[in-house]
């Protein structure tokens, strides 16, 4: 996804993307042990994802304790 399209969205949008996105990261590691994921450039797709979208809420202010 690209910066772009995620400045236009609010910032509870963004964390609540933030929040499926660690979860899609949590499932794909496990995939990733146990030698079952599909498409292993998908793990750094959705680490560069997060990353985005905490430097946005850090712009904004709004990342919290701790980053989330």
């Amino acid at each position: 996804m690209k910066a772009s399209e995620l400045r236009e969205q609010s910032t509870t949008e963004l964390q609540e993307r933030l929040r499926n996105l660690r979860d899609e990261w949590f499932r794909l590691r496990f995939q990733q042990v146990t030698k079952q994921l599909p498409n292993p450039m998908r793990v750094r797709e959705v680490r560069k994802d997060i990353a985005r979208i905490l430097t946005l809420l850090t712009e904004r202010g709004t990342a919290g304790p701790a980053g989330e």
